[in-house]
């Protein structure tokens, strides 16, 4: 079959034997949060898919990026969204990279690179106060070094992560106050713990990292958020992806359906087409040059426009799939909630009404 024939094409040139690794696990064992697929993907050396190939990536653009995301949602959209919190984190780290000149970053990405390892981070996910990259912790210098104290949610990667890249803020060197920073924990730091019944939160209690690992807003040549602002606009259209993904996963069962009218096929196919279309069009945009508020201000566009047009694929689709055996309901059920779920991905459309009507009368573009 043709459908999701070149997002395959694409993952088995970047990541060869990797999509054939998901396809011999059964559906429900990779959606178990403690199934293999973190590790098949790692071992598939997914982790180093947007790293640059001159620090030992695979070199993917934005386009493949989302194009490699499809094809892995369409076996585990689960997986997918933990794979788009590690690629955001590793953007977020290659941005830092490009603008703290001789800075630990550029080392870091070629060591975890080399050796597959995972980064999460927490600025995709909304604090308490709401603030989506808002610092979540702070940081504190002592003579042993930079001391970080503070809480996170970082989903299926909290028990897998290598390093986890966190906002925090510290008294600026100055004296005139506290600054927004980054700071990069090796996870296996003393005082790293996780906590909770799905092991999605990490909290950390004076841990010790060393001082190099610290990046202050005040040192780089540019704005920190322009550096998270890069990273956060591939994020979504990462995410958007893993949620197309559990559609794709019902449409191309409904596509199978020799009794299924041509008519209904069609329908759905070109609607999910034409919402993956979208995404691949600000994935261009994001391969042409250095993503400003612009290019998230479209992201966000596509990414509300995609949950449109999955609230109207879904429920045909199931409707389509007609009568089910028990664990083929379930499955279904399971990918129509996994689409459904895009609408509760930071940021929100309710939150981010305000700020998008404010970004087109001409003010800064801010993430609530």
């Amino acid at each position: 079959m043709r459908f999701l024939e070149r997002e395959r094409a694409v993952a088995a040139k970047l990541l060869p034997g990797l999509d054939e690794s998901l396809q011999a696990v059964p559906a429900g064992e990779l959606e178990d949060p403690a199934g293999p697929g973190i590790g098949l993907f790692r071992d598939g050396g997914g982790p180093g898919l947007v790293v640059p190939a001159s620090y030992g990536g695979r070199g993917a653009s934005a386009v493949e990026a989302v194009r490699v995301q499809r094809a892995l949602a369409g076996r585990s959209p689960s997986l997918a969204a933990t794979c788009a919190v590690h690629h955001f984190s590793v953007a977020v780290l290659l941005g830092l990279a490009a603008v703290d000149d001789g800075g630990v970053e550029s080392y870091l990405v070629q060591g975890l690179a080399g050796g597959n390892s995972l980064v999460a981070c927490d600025f995709p996910y909304e604090g308490p106060d709401g603030a989506v990259l808002a610092p979540s912790m702070t940081a504190e210098v002592t003579p042993d070094g930079v001391r970080v104290t503070g809480a996170t949610c970082v989903g299926a990667l909290a028990r897998s992560m290598d390093m986890l890249v966190a906002g925090v803020t510290i008294e600026r060197t100055d004296g005139g106050g506290r600054e927004s920073a980054v700071v990069l924990v090796p996870a296996e730091s003393e005082g790293v713990n996780v906590d909770g019944t799905d092991g999605e939160r990490v909290t950390l209690d004076d841990v010790v990292v060393a001082p190099e690992f610290l990046v202050r807003a005040s040192a780089l040549d540019k704005p920190l958020d322009s550096v998270l602002t890069a990273g956060f606009a591939l994020y979504q259209l990462l995410a958007t992806v893993a949620h197309v993904g559990a559609v794709d996963a019902l449409v191309e069962r409904v596509l199978r359906d020799g009794g299924v009218p041509e008519s209904e096929r069609i329908a759905l196919l070109v609607e999910t087409e034409g919402a993956m279309s979208a995404v691949e069009g600000v994935a261009l945009r994001i391969d042409g040059g250095d993503p400003d508020d612009a290019t998230l201000a479209h992201a966000l566009y596509v990414r509300y426009g995609v949950q449109d047009a999955l609230a109207r694929i879904v429920p045909r689709a199931v409707e389509l799939l007609g009568r089910l055996d028990t664990a083929d309901a379930d499955e279904v059920a399971h990918l129509a909630g996994v689409a459904d779920a895009l609408a509760l991905c930071a940021p929100t459309r309710s939150r981010m009404t305000g700020p998008l009507a404010a970004y087109l009368l001409d003010a800064p573009l801010t993430l609530t």
